[in-house]
C-alpha cells in the first residue's frame, strides 16, 4: 500500500507539476501587473470593510475560513518537510511560489465570486461551478468535483488528524502500544484522535455558519500566539538571524539535497500550505458577501502572505536558529542540523524540539496545543469544501443522503489518520493536493485565454476606485462575461429598486 501510494505520488508531484505552478503565479502576476504588490493596501481596507448577509458571511470570516484550510498541519511539520528533505533552501522557494501563489489565489478566488450561486440560502461556488459556466465544460466541472469530494473528504483529513496525534504522542509520551483493529498504536493517539472526531462532529453538523464564526475567532487567535512564540525565539537568537537567512539563500542554489529536490520540496509544501493554484480557497472567497468579486480575490491573496510568508517563515526560522533538525541522507556536521537521522520529518518533532530548546519543557505540549487547533479548523475547512462540491454534484445527481455519508466519510478518515503512519498519510495527503492542483490550474489558465473574467473585473474595480465610487458595482454583461447569473439578477434586483 505505502509502495503504491509513494509511486502515485511521485508521478502527481512530477517536475511537471512544480513548474506549473510557479509559471501560472508568473504568467497572471505578469498579467495583472503584480496586483499582489500594488494591490496590498486595499487589501488591508477590504478586510474590514464588508459584513455578514442572510447568504453570505463577511469578507473577515471568508478569510478566516480560507485561513482555517490554509493555516494547519502544513505551517508546522509541513515546513519541517520541506527543510528535512529538501534542506534549507527549500524555505526560499516557500517565499517563491508564495510571492507568485498570491495572483493565482486573486485570479481562482475572483473566480469563484464571479459564478457563484445561491443554494438553499447560502452563497456556493469553487472551480466546478467557474468550469461549467465560465468554459462550458461541465464534464470538467465533474471530475473536479469527485476528486475534490475524495482528497478533502478522505485523503487530506487524515493529514491533519495525523500530526495531531502525533504531536500529543511526543508531548506525553505514547506508553504501551495497545492491539486494536488498525495496528499497534499507543493509547495518547487512540484518545486523540476519538477527541478529535467527536469534536468536528458536534461542529460540522452545523453547518457554515457555525464554521465561519468558530474560525473568525481561532484562526487569528491561534496564529497570533503561534506568530508571538517564534519572535521571542527569534528575539533570543537575533545575533543568528543573518546566518540563518544567509543559509536559506546559499541552499537555495547550491542545494544539500539536490537542486530538484530544493525546488520541488520547497514547491510542494509552499502549495500545500498556502493552497495558492490548487482550487481550495475558492470554496470559501465564493461564500463572502462582497460589493465586487475582484474584492474578495484581493482579500485570498492576502491570506497566502498571512500563511506563508508570516506562519511559515515562523516555523522555519525556529527549527533553523536552533539548529532542529537534519537533511535526509546528509549528514548533520554538513548540513548544520543538530538532530538525529531517526527524528521523522514528517512529524511535528523539528518544530516541538525547537520550542523545547528555547523553552525547556514547553515545547511538546505548545506545540501539540497549536496543532490541535491549526488542523482542527484545517479539517472544517476540508468539511465545506467537501460538501460545497456535494452540493453541486446534487444538481445533477439527486441520491439522497450524500452529505451524510460525506460527513461520516471524513469523519472516518480523521480518526483513522490520528493511528495511521505520518509518511503515508502525508504521501496520500499529496495525491490529493496534487491532482487538484493540475486540474484547477490547466482550468483558469484555459479560462483565462478564453474570456479572461478576473482580469476584466480587476480592471473594473480599479476604474470604479479610481472614479472615487461610494458603492461598488458589478455589471458582467457590460464587461463581456457571460453566465454570471447571481450578479445578473442582482444587478436587475437593484434597478427594479
Amino acid at each position: 500500500m505505502t509502495d503504491l501510494v509513494n509511486t502515485i505520488n511521485g508521478f502527481v508531484w512530477s517536475s511537471a507539476l512544480v513548474w506549473l505552478c510557479l509559471g501560472a503565479g508568473l504568467f497572471f502576476s505578469l498579467w495583472t501587473r503584480f496586483v499582489q504588490v500594488r494591490g496590498f493596501p486595499e487589501m488591508l481596507r477590504i478586510l474590514f470593510s464588508g459584513g455578514e448577509s442572510r447568504e453570505g458571511i463577511s469578507t473577515f470570516q471568508a478569510l478566516a475560513v480560507s485561513l482555517s484550510g490554509r493555516v494547519g498541519t502544513g505551517n508546522i511539520a509541513g515546513v519541517a518537510a520541506a527543510i528535512g528533505f529538501g534542506g534549507p533552501g527549500a524555505v526560499f522557494w516557500m517565499w517563491v511560489v508564495a510571492f507568485l501563489g498570491a495572483s493565482t489565489a486573486y485570479v481562482e478566488s475572483t473566480l469563484g465570486q464571479i459564478y457563484k450561486e445561491v443554494d438553499e440560502g447560502q452563497y456556493r461556488g469553487g472551480p466546478a461551478f467557474y468550469f461549467e459556466k465560465a468554459l462550458g465544460l461541465k464534464w470538467y466541472g465533474w471530475v473536479f468535483a469527485i476528486v475534490t469530494v475524495f482528497a478533502c473528504g478522505i485523503l487530506l483529513p487524515g493529514v491533519q488528524a495525523n500530526a495531531i496525534g502525533n504531536a500529543v504522542d511526543l508531548a506525553v509520551g505514547g506508553g504501551e502500544p495497545l492491539a486494536t483493529p488498525f495496528g499497534e498504536v499507543s493509547l495518547a493517539k487512540l484518545l486523540m484522535g476519538a477527541a478529535v472526531t467527536a469534536a468536528l462532529a458536534v461542529i460540522i453538523f452545523g453547518g457554515v455558519k457555525r464554521i465561519a464564526h468558530f474560525t473568525q475567532y481561532v484562526v487569528p487567535f491561534m496564529a497570533l500566539a503561534y506568530i508571538i512564540s517564534a519572535l521571542v525565539i527569534i528575539a533570543m537568537h537575533l545575533g543568528e538571524l543573518p546566518g540563518v537567512f544567509r543559509l536559506i539563500l546559499d541552499d537555495a542554489f547550491t542545494p544539500m539535497a539536490g537542486f530538484g529536490a530544493v525546488i520541488g520540496w520547497g514547491v510542494k509544501r509552499g502549495i500545500y500550505s498556502n493552497e495558492a493554484g490548487q482550487g481550495t480557497g475558492p470554496h470559501a472567497a465564493s461564500a463572502a458577501e462582497v460589493e465586487h468579486p475582484a474584492q474578495q480575490g484581493l482579500v485570498q491573496a492576502f491570506s497566502v502572505y498571512v500563511d506563508t510568508l508570516f506562519v511559515c517563515t515562523a516555523t522555519a526560522f525556529m527549527i533553523l536558529i536552533t539548529g532542529a533538525y537534519h537533511v535526509t541522507g546528509i549528514d548533520p556536521s554538513v548540513s548544520g542540523g543538530a538532530l538525529a537521522a531517526s527524528v521523522d520529518p514528517n512529524s511535528p518533532a523539528f518544530t516541538q524540539l525547537a520550542v523545547s530548546e528555547v523553552f525547556t519543557g514547553l515545547g511538546e505540549p505548545f506545540i501539540a496545543v497549536a496543532l490541535f487547533f491549526f488542523a482542527f479548523t484545517t479539517l472544517l475547512s476540508y468539511y465545506y469544501i467537501a460538501e460545497t462540491n456535494v452540493a453541486w454534484i446534487k444538481r445533477t445527481l439527486h441520491v439522497p443522503g450524500l452529505m451524510l455519508l460525506l460527513k461520516f466519510a471524513l469523519l472516518g478518515s480523521a480518526f483513522y489518520g490520528a493511528l495511521r503512519a505520518a509518511g503515508t498519510a502525508w504521501a496520500m495527503g499529496d495525491i490529493g493536493v496534487g491532482v487538484m492542483a493540475w486540474l484547477n490550474i490547466v482550468g483558469i489558465l484555459l479560462i483565462f485565454l478564453i474570456a479572461r473574467p478576473a482580469m476584466r473585473a480587476l480592471r473594473d474595480y480599479e476604474a470604479q476606485r479610481r472614479a472615487g465610487v461610494t458603492h461598488y458595482t458589478f455589471d458582467p454583461k457590460a464587461l463581456g462575461i457571460r453566465n454570471a447569473d447571481f450578479w445578473e439578477e442582482r444587478l436587475a434586483r437593484r434597478g427594479d429598486d
